[in-house]
């Protein structure tokens, strides 16, 4: 059984800005279903299309199956069955050994950046970098899914 561990953290946009990042990747991502207890979502990058489900985060652990799917066929499905959606830019950093990845949310949750980082358990120790700001993993608001309804703009 899949299952995702994910601590989530506000980013300090001023040090973030000082950061060498490379090259990010475009995200458009909407939701086919979202409930408290999960959400089924469909991605499309430049490149690539996937599917996810995943079920209802408990403390930094929730299922998770990820399959690829035809880009095309992604961007029908985000056109066709989307009941909401959000667009964002994702940057990978590795940093002493674990890999974050950052989003800087356009549109309706611009100005938010996120970062996340996945965990092999929910006690693993790891160094967080000078531009990880405030921990909000147990904040749902933060979730993608939410966000896609109740956009950072309308806090």
């Amino acid at each position: 059984m899949p299952v995702e561990i994910e601590r989530k953290y506000l980013v300090d946009k001023e040090a973030w800005e000082k950061t060498q990042k490379g090259k990010g990747n475009y995200y458009r991502q909407g939701y086919l279903l979202t409930e408290a207890d999960k959400t089924i979502r469909v991605r499309a990058t430049d490149t690539e299309g996937f599917i996810t489900i995943k079920g209802k985060s408990i403390g930094a652990s929730r299922l998770e199956y990820e399959y690829p799917i035809p880009r095309e066929e992604a961007i029908e499905l985000l056109n066709n069955f989307s009941v909401s959606d959000i667009i964002k830019w994702r940057f990978k950093v590795d940093f002493k050994g674990k890999t974050w990845e950052i989003d800087e949310f356009l549109g309706e949750n611009e100005g938010l950046i996120v970062a996340e980082i996945e965990l092999n358990s929910e006690d693993e120790t790891f160094e967080v970098p000078n531009w990880i700001g405030q921990e909000v993993t147990g904040d749902n608001r933060y979730f993608n899914s939410a966000l896609s309804i109740l956009p950072f703009k309308e806090w």
